[in-house]
Parts: C-alpha cells; sequence; structure tokens
C-alpha cells in the first residue's frame, strides 16, 4: 500500500510540476511518521524516502534511534521550549519556529551539542486562532535576524499551515502571502531557499504556490489508529 501511494504522490507532483513548470525535483517529500509503527517506518525506507516528520518530541525521540542512520528527520510539530533538548541534534530540520524565545532555545541546545541546526520560521498566515506561528511583521524580521546571526542555528526556509477547508481560495492565500514573505526577506538581503508547505488535503496547491518541502502523513501511510500508540501500529 504504501509503494503505490507514494507513486500516485510522485505521479501529482510530476503532473503539477509540469503544468506550472517547475522541476519535480525541486520537491522534497516528507513522509509524517506520526503515530506509525517502526514497520511502516522501515517499508517507506525501503521505497525510496529519505525524509521523515514527527510532530511530537517524546515520539520522536523514542522512534530515532530505532531508525536507519541514513534518514533526516525533520520535526514540524508545535515545540515547547523545555522539549527542545530532545529534538536538537538528532532532526535535521525544525520546521516549528514560532518564536525568537524559541530559536534562542535551540540555538542555546545545539551550542551545547557544538551543533549547527537546521530552522525554518513557522509563519502564522492563516486567521485560524488555534494555529501556530509568527504573525507580526516585526516579530518575523526580528526573528529571521536572529536566526541568520545565531552561531549555532542555519535558516534554511519558512513554514505555514493553511486552514483545513474546502475553500481553495483561502488555501492559496496563505501559500502565497508565505511565497511573497520570503520573495520580500530575499530582496532584504536574506538568504532563503526553502519554503514547507502542504500537506495530504493541500499539497498540490502548495507546489503550485512554490513549496519546496511537502509533509506528508495520510497520503503515504494511509489513515492511522489514533486510539493506539505508535508502538501498537
Amino acid at each position: 500500500m504504501i509503494s503505490e501511494n507514494l507513486n500516485i504522490v510522485k505521479e501529482k507532483i510530476t503532473r503539477i510540476c509540469k503544468n506550472v513548470g517547475r522541476n519535480p525535483d525541486e520537491i522534497k517529500i516528507i513522509a509524517v511518521s506520526k503515530n506509525t509503527g517502526i514497520t511502516s517506518i522501515q517499508e517507506v525506507i525501503k521505497v525510496g524516502i529519505k525524509d521523515l516528520g514527527e510532530n511530537k518530541a517524546q515520539e520522536f525521540a523514542e522512534k530515532f534511534p530505532l531508525v536507519a542512520d541514513n534518514i533526516d528527520w525533520h520535526f514540524i510539530g508545535h515545540l515547547q521550549r523545555n522539549k527542545v533538548k530532545f529534538v536538537v541534534g538528532k532532526a535535521a530540520y525544525i520546521h516549528s519556529v514560532d518564536s525568537l524565545r524559541l530559536s534562542e532555545e535551540i540555538n542555546n541546545q545545539a551550542q551545547k551539542l557544538k551543533c549547527i541546526q537546521k530552522i525554518l520560521l513557522e509563519i502564522k498566515t492563516s486567521e485560524e486562532e488555534e494555529k501556530y506561528g509568527i504573525r507580526n511583521i516585526s516579530e518575523i524580521f526580528d526573528s529571521v535576524a536572529y536566526a541568520q546571526n545565531a552561531q549555532y542555528l542555519n535558516l534554511v526556509g519558512l513554514m505555514t499551515m493553511a486552514p483545513f477547508t474546502e475553500d481553495e481560495k483561502n488555501i492559496r492565500k496563505c501559500f502565497s502571502d508565505l511565497r511573497k514573505l520570503k520573495t520580500i526577506l530575499n530582496e532584504k538581503g536574506f538568504k532563503i531557499p526553502e519554503l514547507s508547505m502542504g500537506m495530504t488535503n493541500d499539497f498540490e496547491i502548495a507546489i503550485q504556490e512554490g513549496s519546496t518541502m511537502i509533509r506528508l502523513g495520510t497520503a503515504i501511510f494511509g489513515e492511522r489508529n489514533y486510539s493506539k500508540s505508535w508502538k501498537e501500529q
């Protein structure tokens, strides 16, 4: 099933990229393994996936030593400052950096480990109150400036989440707003290459709007049973 699902995803990516004049190789597929057992994770690695995403710090810390070394982990969920130590130095990328204070804590932990931590700033582009992310433009600029100057951080991109809705116009605006923000920042002299946006329900729109990283769970692993822990899957 996983192999078939991945083929469907890749076919969609190829078709969309052809329609908008993009190279499919520009798109990094992150298989979101939240609440997924090790057997399924090993299967997705076997069919060629090299990037895995996790949402919860404790689950990520438990899975990390059980999976092959040549995998890039992406931490994509809300990260509390007291959980940073479980993620820094293990995750190749932390997508969900949603405040300057969190950036500072990640830098502090990376300094202790003498490693450079790749991060993406999470930007709130929707009106949903429950969504995390930096919204105030001055705070965005302060966070970008700090991250680009911090000794142990490597700011590689911006991340956002669109609302879960059937309103394509609303979804597209969230993604286009992030793309425009990246352009503005780069015109100011910042060098930010990546846009992490798009999940199972909206990744096709995200690619049309310039996404370079798509975070897919259900599209690859299928529906998961959240009444059981990942160890029981």
